[in-house]
């Protein structure tokens, strides 16, 4: 039988909970003895994904954003969720340098990153109801 670990947490839609969040899931995948390689992946992918809850999903900064984490084995799926704005069109947000928000001097290089440093992201999303991230990633893949 696999062990299993959960977390969930809200906070506010503010730029100063991206660091709170990147620590929160850092902390929480400890038990998992990642390499520093996994951990940076991570927390990008976190980074990345909080951002643009806040960014793109929000206006208001007393909003939620929800961070949550499930362990089971030896991988870790970390969801962020909103409840803003929604994306209308997934496939073309998800392009390389595609931004909504140009005038923040955002890079558009948001879920590149995200599939870049993680094994698997999904994208759900309605416009009016908000987003959901999920992301996945096996802890130790590069050993042996």
């Amino acid at each position: 039988m696999q062990s299993k670990n959960e977390m969930r947490m809200w906070f506010d839609a503010r730029s100063v909970n991206e660091g709170f969040a990147r620590v929160a899931v850092a902390s929480f995948v400890a038990e998992m003895n990642p390499t520093l390689d996994e951990i940076s992946d991570i927390k990008t992918a976190v980074s990345e994904a909080v951002t643009n809850a806040i960014i793109h999903g929000y206006e208001r900064p007393e909003d939620k954003v929800l961070l949550s984490c499930v362990i089971e084995g030896d991988t870790v799926e970390i969801a962020v969720e909103d409840t803003g704005k929604g994306i209308p069109d997934i496939e073309k947000a998800m392009e390389p340098f595609y931004t909504t928000r140009p005038e923040l001097e955002r890079s558009g290089m948001g879920f590149s990153f995200m599939e870049a440093f993680m094994d698997e992201v999904q994208v759900s999303s309605a416009v009016g109801k908000g987003t959901s991230v999920r992301m996945r990633k096996k802890i130790g893949a590069q050993e042996g």
